[in-house]
């Protein structure tokens, strides 16, 4: 997780992430209000006995967005550390050079590093893992086409790391306007042996089939409606803690909007960690997941 020392709202991101508020705010107060919800997000998965690494914001740089470090890099089990191409100028300054030797101070291996920051230039996206929801235990790369989310790249990834993909179009309902949603991890979630969608967020029928059928391979399947969706009700994560304990990560407002039945759902699978992070969702358009990037490398 990274502390963030100058959160805004990002108005190269609001251009296409319709989750974000453009109310008025004042500054310090929402950089204050953003630094509180951090810290207490942190305490509460702490006591969760969830190991929690928090990198300090760099005071030189700033990046209105860099509370949410997933989608710049990502890890895995073999050693592997990616960085990735993003869709706004500013958020490309999150990348940070000094992450290996971080990683390594904490304990980890970075076997291997791939930069696929190249591809900006040519207006190619995919933004970490927010892009790209991951069936690790499978193998399967699920992708929402956006404008952060280039096919190309998916299907490069896919042959790099050897994933089945799994791509489609999803959208969500402004102004009476069928609008792409920006990243894959706002309708979907998975855990070791469940899924989460917003399956009426996909229009295309045939396309909605084949990814409900790659999700119940192995997996019980919920489907949530698009208002909870539109709430973050998607955009969980599961974690694990120092015991081997699942818990499932969420914010506040996703618990609120989500029904009965998917909490009950949910419960079946893991303990709920709920994070109050309401100022960073309305101003940042990002939720619980989003603050979290998984470390899978491993020990040194």
């Amino acid at each position: 997780m990274v502390r963030p020392l100058f959160f805004r709202l990002n108005e190269q991101t609001v251009v296409n992430n319709y989750y974000q508020s453009n109310r008025t705010y004042d500054l310090s107060s929402i950089e204050q209000l953003a630094l509180r919800e951090f810290d207490s997000s942190v305490e509460e998965l702490k006591s969760h006995g969830i190991c929690v690494l928090v990198a300090q914001d760099r005071p030189d740089v700033r990046t209105p967005d860099s509370v949410f470090p997933n989608n710049w890099f990502s890890t895995d089990r073999w050693g592997n550390l990616i960085f990735y191409p993003m869709f706004a100028p500013n958020r490309r300054l999150e990348r940070r050079p000094d992450l290996k030797l971080l990683l390594s101070n904490w304990g980890f291996q970075v076997k291997s590093f791939l930069d696929l920051s190249a591809h900006e230039e040519k207006g190619q996206f995919l933004e970490g893992t927010g892009s790209l929801v991951l069936d690790r235990r499978l193998k399967k790369a699920y992708a929402c086409i956006s404008e952060r989310t280039s096919k190309e790249l998916i299907l490069e990834w896919c042959r790099l790391f050897d994933y089945k993909p799994v791509i489609f179009e999803g959208f969500q309902s402004i102004s009476d306007k069928r609008l792409p949603v920006y990243h894959t991890n706002v309708l979907m979630s998975i855990g070791t042996n469940w899924a989460l969608i917003c399956a009426s967020a996909i229009d295309d029928e045939t396309t909605r089939e084949g990814v409900l059928k790659n999700l119940k391979e192995g997996r019980e399947v919920r489907i949530i409606s698009e208002p909870e969706m539109n709430r973050f009700g998607a955009n969980i994560l599961e974690v694990e803690n120092d015991r081997g304990e699942r818990h499932i990560v969420l914010s506040q407002t996703a618990f609120e909007h989500i029904d009965d039945g998917t909490k009950s759902f949910l419960q079946l699978y893991g303990k709920l960690v709920i994070l109050n992070i309401s100022t960073i969702e309305e101003y940042g358009g990002g939720s619980a997941r989003c603050m979290l990037a998984e470390v899978f490398l491993p020990k040194s």
